[in-house]
């Protein structure tokens, strides 16, 4: 039997650039999550963890206002373009290339830890989310976005056809596209969890809780700007926000 791993995206670099960078849905992810982030560019500098950086878009953003930034990833080819980013914009921040798990131990705690699209690709998902939580200091935030299980299951039956036993059978995991995360989590599961670790949710968001269910012929027929003033509206209300692909919760720790 093989022994499961986190996922190094080495090779399906230049896909994710294609695939999910830069596209409408990269885009509408990093605006949803720059709204619930907004807070923390109107704060005195602050030091700040990106668990598992890949681009560093959201690090390089937060950057700009004063903060320290620490970012790792196992992936070289992320972390050269994260670090080549840095360097252009002209700001400072120290680059690990390193699983977030194996780092954690050798780091202090951080205002404000960032882990985005991380818990999905690991062999552990739980166990590294507290891990990368308990650098969290007391008072301080988690931005922890994850892949939605509920959005996969959801999409999968509106498809129909051979998509419907391994639902039944609860199978799906780990098959499908390259870009399909293998670990997908339920959003009542990480609740539980980051509650269970002494953290409050502060806002909590789903992303693409509309555009993902619509077929290309709906997407393609559809204003733009209209259907993201949707996403806008809905994305924070209950029903909604746990059905969005990923779903971003901003956490805060209360005392230990």
């Amino acid at each position: 039997m093989s022994v499961k791993q986190d996922r190094n995206f080495d090779d399906l670099y230049e896909r994710f650039g294609t695939k999910i960078y830069d596209t409408v849905k990269g885009e509408w992810r990093l605006k949803l999550l720059k709204q619930d982030l907004e807070r923390f560019t109107e704060i005195e500098q602050m030091n700040i963890w990106d668990a598992g950086c890949g681009q560093g878009q959201i690090s390089l953003w937060l950057a700009q206002f004063g903060h320290q930034l620490s970012l790792c990833d196992i992936s070289t080819k992320m972390l050269t373009t994260s670090q080549q980013a840095f360097q252009q914009a002209g700001y400072q921040a120290t680059f690990y290339q390193q699983s977030a798990q194996d780092l954690a131990a050798t780091l202090p705690e951080f205002d404000l830890v960032i882990c985005h699209a991380v818990l999905e690709w690991l062999a552990d998902p739980i166990k590294t989310l507290n891990i990368i939580a308990s650098r969290v200091k007391q008072g301080g935030f988690l931005s922890l976005l994850f892949y939605n299980r509920n959005a996969m299951v959801y999409s999968n039956i509106l498809k129909g056809g051979w998509h419907l036993p391994p639902i039944l059978n609860d199978t799906y995991i780990g098959v499908g596209r390259k870009l399909t995360p293998p670990n997908p989590q339920f959003p009542h599961d990480i609740i539980a969890a980051v509650h269970e670790a002494g953290f409050n949710i502060e806002q909590h968001t789903g992303i693409r809780v509309f555009h993902d269910y619509m077929s290309q012929h709906a997407r393609d027929d559809s204003d733009t700007e209209t259907l993201f003033e949707l996403e806008e509206q809905y994305c924070r209300q209950p029903t909604y926000r746990d059905m969005g692909r990923y779903v971003h919760l901003l956490l805060k720790r209360q005392n230990r």
